[in-house]
This record gives structure tokens, C-alpha cells and sequence, in this order.
């Protein structure tokens, strides 16, 4: 048990025990987990306070509109996770009598939960026995393990993982096991130069011995221009309907195409775009954005757009789903 009370020992010291989701109800502890997949804790904490105190209930988020919810959630990305957590509070309410099930197996059945986030809901919400396996921690296994992830395949290499880390769960402790390695993974053992020097499985760790490849996903590059229609204070904006990534979300008539190198330098050098350039990224996506703007002098011109449309106005926004890309032109065109 040495991984083990090496991890505990740390956690004790160091470990994160005052986030906004701790010692809450399973409903809170829920929220917070679905936020946290792909996300980074100080980014999640100002969305799930504002969230809670918007949906105090599970109730008041199964009768909420979808709308709403994703006006909340505009910014953190990965939407699809705001359109699951709806249904599954319907789902519960219907089905549970609105009560977050204390099941595993009942659990995995609700949109959108794993067998790791279902772990972590009830190792948090009940100090349940179930690991976790994020990111964070699958990095941890694989390098004090010496894991070479270039020859094995992803679901045999998930296998030998969860073995793993269930030889190292404790029984009485699993919620501040979990938490610590997923602090640990966070802060020392991050994916880009890893802090090995403070980390309490250094002297064990065979990460220094070998050379261990972790395997990296490429990433799809596409260029998007944004057409910005403006019409004295107002910007024209339509809602997605078919596109996964902004399902429901307001943005600007957009298109997409091939980028080069050369494109994109060239136009970073341009002093005379009002709205400069810039990459976001989405999962394996990384998104190159442009912008034009178009001023018009009539605003009834696109009436005849089929799509569900709003004229935005900057100085008095209206309350709608917009991502990340979208709110950081709308910023920048407010301070011209």
C-alpha cells in the first residue's frame, strides 16, 4: 500500500478540501463532475456557483428551458454536456421521484455519466468505494507504471488502468484518494513538463527510467470566417441547428475552408482588420477564425433567412447560448 499512503499522506498536506461542490448534496456533486470532464477546475467554479444559484434544485433544472441553460453554460464549451444534464434531470424526476440515484449501475444509465464520472459522483457524494480514471489519473498510471500507450490499444490499455487503480483505492478513503490524484495529475504530473521533484511518488516512479511515449491526439485544423452583419448597435446573429459542437447557440452567418500557413500569417499581419485573428480550440479541433465586418443601413434585408435569428444588441444583450469564439468578438466589438 505504499502508492496508496504516499497519495493520502499528500492529499492531507496539500489536497484541495474547500471547493464549492465539497460536502454537498449529490445533486451539486453531479453538476460539478459533468462540468469538470475536459475542464479545468478554476475555469468551472464561477460557472457551477452561478449554475447552483440559478438551479438550486433538480426540479427547478428538469422544468428549466434549454435556453436557459445553455445562456448559463455559453463559454465553457462542450455543450453537448448542458443538452445531457437536462435530460437527465428530466429523467430523474420522471423516473426517480427526483432523487439522484445512490446506484452505480443505475447511474451509468443517465446520459452523459461513465463508468468514472458515476465512480466519482458517489465517491464524493458518499465516500463509496469507486475510483476514478480522468485524464489526470490514466497519465499518473501510465507513467509510474512505464505504460508504452503506442502498443497497446485504447480498450485494452483502459483495462489494465482501472485494474491498476483499484489495487490502489483505499476502502475507507476513496474520496480523498481520488481527489488527490486528480490534484496530483493537475499540478505536478501535467501532460507538458511535469513538476517530478514534489511529487510524492518520485522516488518510485519509473517515469525517469524509461522514455514513455503518451500517445497525442492530432488536431484537425479548419478555417472559419465570421461574417459580422452590423447594424448601428445591432449584430445579426443565428441559432445552430445541425452542427454538434454549437448545437443551439447563437453565432454569426459563418463559413468554413482549408487553412494554410501562409494565409494565416498574411493576415495576422494586417493592421487594417478591425477584429484580429485567433485560434480556439475544441477537442481535436483547433479553429482558426477570422472576421469581416458589414455594415448595412437596412436590417430588414434578411428576413428571409429560414433559421431562428436575433438582432444582438451589445449595450443591452439579450440572454442567449453563444460560444466561447463568439463572446470574445462581441467583447472586442463593444470596446470600439
Amino acid at each position: 500500500m505504499f502508492f496508496t499512503q504516499k497519495i493520502l499522506n499528500w492529499f492531507h498536506i496539500y489536497g484541495r478540501k474547500s471547493l464549492p461542490w465539497h460536502n454537498k448534496n449529490i445533486y451539486q456533486i453531479w453538476i460539478s463532475e459533468i462540468m469538470l470532464q475536459q475542464t479545468q477546475v478554476k475555469t468551472v467554479i464561477p460557472y457551477f456557483n452561478k449554475f447552483i444559484k440559478n438551479f438550486p434544485t433538480i426540479e427547478s433544472l428538469a422544468n428549466s428551458s434549454i435556453d436557459k441553460i445553455l445562456y448559463l453554460w455559453s463559454g465553457l464549451g462542450y455543450y453537448q454536456r448542458a443538452f445531457r444534464i437536462h435530460k437527465t434531470a428530466i429523467i430523474i424526476c420522471k423516473n426517480y421521484n427526483g432523487i439522484f440515484p445512490d446506484n452505480i449501475y443505475e447511474i451509468q444509465k443517465l446520459p452523459g455519466i461513465g463508468k468514472s464520472t458515476a465512480g466519482a459522483i458517489l465517491s464524493f457524494a458518499y465516500n463509496f468505494g469507486y475510483a476514478v480514471l480522468d485524464s489526470n489519473v490514466k497519465r499518473i498510471l501510465i507513467r509510474f507504471h512505464a505504460i508504452n500507450t503506442n502498443n497497446i490499444k485504447n480498450n485494452e490499455l483502459n483495462k489494465k488502468l482501472w485494474n491498476l487503480i483499484y489495487q490502489y483505492l483505499p476502502i475507507h478513503q476513496s474520496n480523498k484518494f481520488n481527489q488527490a490524484m486528480m490534484d496530483i495529475g493537475s499540478f505536478i504530473c501535467t501532460s507538458k513538463k511535469p513538476n517530478c521533484s514534489i511529487c510524492p511518488l518520485y522516488y518510485s516512479c519509473q517515469y525517469h527510467t524509461y522514455d514513455i511515449c503518451l500517445k497525442k491526439k492530432k488536431k484537425n485544423q479548419i478555417g472559419i470566417l465570421f461574417s459580422i452583419i452590423q447594424y448601428k448597435n445591432l449584430y445579426f446573429l443565428i441559432q445552430q441547428k445541425n452542427m454538434s459542437i454549437w448545437k443551439k447557440l447563437f453565432y454569426f452567418p459563418s463559413t468554413s475552408f482549408l487553412i494554410s500557413k501562409k494565409n494565416w500569417e498574411k493576415a495576422k499581419k494586417n493592421s487594417k482588420i478591425t477584429i484580429h485573428p485567433f485560434i480556439h480550440y475544441i477537442s481535436n479541433i483547433k479553429l482558426y477564425i477570422f472576421s469581416q465586418i458589414i455594415k448595412i443601413k437596412k436590417k430588414n434585408i434578411y428576413n428571409n433567412i429560414i433559421q431562428k435569428k436575433i438582432w444582438y444588441n451589445i449595450f443591452n444583450p439579450q440572454k442567449i447560448g453563444t460560444p466561447s469564439p463568439i463572446k470574445k468578438i462581441l467583447i472586442s466589438l463593444k470596446k470600439k
